[in-house]
């Protein structure tokens, strides 16, 4: 089987995601047979360094063997039982396990089976709670600009990406939207921290006019990934726990891109909270997904407190029970994934391991920090990106429609990388099996492909 064979294949019958499909006719889908750690190998034996760990979900790598292991070993015994009226062991274990790793008060695992519908259950929860508690008059949402927390309805009302949003704008709940803390848009010579801890007086005045009918505040921990990698300083999380709680409304912590090790912590909002709070602060809601099976199987869990799993703890007759479900609700072999990836955690020390390994990729691109074409270069922990500009001192963007990002990714592909670019931000968001030498390759190769697409 060629490559070009796959490919005629796929175009006769896929639809991809997030893809203008025009596009495949200069820019086919690459058909990828096998992978292997940080690769990635096509039909041809091309292969290709998954810098992007396939839209941010694979954390230990590809055919990881530790977690081979663990599914088979599930598939031997149990794939699938429904979750409603049954129970089986790796759905106990992995919620025990995520009670204990996850911030404190988090005592209660509702599972379902992608990263937009744990959003969807932390926004019907919250609704539902209010309801429950005799407070109907609470309906609304508050998001931040720039945000984005998945793309089935509710999920997409609550973001903030004109790109996934705009056209379902008459389908979608309104919510009251803050302005975004991202640092980048911070003054010369003010500090991310002096920039976060200023425009927190936005959100502050939205609670203070519409708590009364406020669900709950949705915030993507320390940086907006799908808008565009911006980042912000851990004390706005303080700030806004604070709020949240002062003005009675629940905040949903929405980790499926930033939780496990991604962001320097195992969770983001671990790096929040005053001096001696060690362990950062604790959500209402926190949702997680993507990293929590490293890439194996679709599965998310809606992590909450006892508070409010006891709103919904009633006689059947006053039908104040959460009735959502989904027929692959922790899922066996899902759940086996995650335990062995926590297991992964453990073993590998790799909170740690990460540390270092930010550091290399910090040291990959410094060069590019002064180049005239790059109006930043940020970095939360694992994840580093680089903003492509027209004009450095002004930080005047190119036009998008020049789509300057996807010269960098085709260039890459030439030189065994994948990079798939946010607009004109290149990213490296890898797995952590990822070797010094090969992230030093990745800032060669962007580099390089830098150049040639402001130069074009």
């Amino acid at each position: 089987m060629s490559n070009a064979d796959m490919v005629a294949r796929d175009l006769q019958v896929v639809w991809h995601p997030c893809t203008q499909m025009k596009d495949t006719e200069r820019m086919p889908p690459i058909p990828i047979k096998r992978g292997e750690g940080v690769w990635l190998e096509d039909f041809e034996g091309n292969r290709y360094i998954d810098a992007v760990s396939s839209w941010w979900v694979n954390i230990f790598g590809h055919a990881n063997p530790a977690i081979n292991d663990r599914i088979k070993t599930q598939l031997d015994t149990l794939e699938h039982v429904m979750l409603a009226g049954f129970s089986h062991e790796p759905a106990v274990e992995l919620a025990e396990r995520l009670v204990e790793a996850t911030p404190a008060g988090l005592t209660r695992a509702f599972y379902a089976d992608n990263g937009s519908a744990a959003v969807e259950v932390a926004l019907k929860m919250s609704f539902h709670y209010w309801r429950n508690t005799g407070h109907g008059e609470k309906t609304r949402f508050i998001n931040l600009s720039n945000s984005y927390h998945g793309e089935t309805l509710g999920a997409l009302a609550v973001g903030d990406v004109d790109l996934y949003k705009k056209t379902y704008e008459p389908l979608l709940l309104k919510p009251l939207t803050a302005r975004s803390p991202d640092c980048y848009e911070r003054e010369p010579g003010v500090s991310w921290e002096e920039h976060s801890r200023a425009v927190f007086a936005d959100m502050e005045a939205l609670l203070a006019e519409y708590a009364h009918e406020t669900c709950a505040v949705i915030v993507e921990p320390l940086l907006q990934c799908a808008g565009h990698m911006r980042m912000y300083h851990p004390v706005y999380l303080e700030l806004l726990r604070e709020a949240c709680t002062r003005h009675g409304v629940h905040l949903i912590a929405d980790e499926i891109a930033v939780g496990f090790g991604r962001t320097g912590t195992l969770f983001a909002c671990e790096q929040a909270g005053p001096e001696g709070q060690p362990n950062g602060i604790s959500p209402d809601f926190m949702c997680l997904s993507k990293g929590l099976t490293a890439g194996y199987l679709p599965l998310s869990v809606t992590m909450t407190t006892e508070d409010i799993y006891q709103a919904f703890y009633d006689d059947y007759a006053n039908l104040s029970a959460f009735l959502h479900s989904h027929s692959y609700t922790g899922n066996p072999l899902a759940c086996a994934a995650a335990l062995a990836t926590l297991e992964e955690f453990e073993r590998l020390d790799q909170v740690n391991v990460n540390r270092r390994l930010a550091q290399h990729m910090a040291d990959a691109v410094a060069p590019l920090k002064d180049h005239p074409n790059v109006g930043e270069v940020r970095q939360t922990g694992m994840v580093l990106a680089i903003e492509m500009v027209r004009d450095k001192a002004t930080k005047t963007p190119f036009d998008w429609r020049e789509r300057r990002g996807i010269e960098v990714y085709r260039h890459a592909l030439t030189q065994g990388a994948l990079l798939r670019p946010l607009g004109d931000v290149i990213y490296f968001m890898p797995p952590y099996v990822i070797t010094p030498e090969q992230i030093a390759h990745l800032g060669q190769v962007a580099a390089e492909g830098i150049e040639r697409a402001v130069s074009t």
